[in-house]
């Protein structure tokens, strides 16, 4: 692996050096995401059936409101999405205990089976990245990315995490 770039110290936040962030971000995403861009890609599905199937997997039982709000994605663009994992059997849905109009979702077996899967080689590469830059590092990281989100962002983030880590631990 190349040797790493840093930015310069004490100027950070010129526009050069800004750029470079974001040409960090981009790069990063695309590469980190291009192996499940491809295994969803043989199977009919994109980045929009990953991140469902990825926060269902999460959160059992999530409702198709919360999913909508994690998302920050129309009702009819979510409801197109959820009609194809639906109709493969990746995702369940039932109706809600207290509220019969409420739709819990779940993963079915094929669709816990294709998380995994699509899971492991993102779990690889950030294991990898994780040990390579060290825990100092790796706790910048969260802090950047946090301080990247919006007010809602964070509100959700801390919310997903004081829910999910006790049903289905990172």
């Amino acid at each position: 692996m190349p040797k790493s770039i840093s930015p310069p110290r004490a100027q950070y936040l010129r526009d050069d050096v800004i750029r470079g962030g974001m040409d960090l971000l981009l790069f990063a995403h695309r590469s980190h995401l291009r192996h499940s861009d491809e295994e969803l890609a043989a199977l009919g599905l994109g980045r929009a059936h990953h991140r469902c199937l990825y926060f269902v997997g999460r959160q059992p039982d999530l409702s198709v409101s919360e999913l909508l709000s994690l998302l920050g994605v129309t009702k009819q663009s979510l409801g197109r999405v959820l009609s194809l994992l639906v109709e493969r059997d990746l995702i369940r849905q039932k109706t809600g205990d207290k509220d019969r109009r409420q739709r819990l979702l779940s993963l079915s077996p094929a669709g816990e089976l294709l998380e995994h899967k699509l899971f492991a080689g993102l779990h690889e590469n950030m294991s990898r990245a994780y040990a390579a830059s060290g825990e100092e590092a790796v706790h910048g990281y969260w802090t950047m990315m946090q301080n990247l989100m919006s007010d809602e962002a964070q509100r959700q983030f801390a919310a997903f995490h004081a829910i999910g880590a006790p049903r289905n631990p990172c």
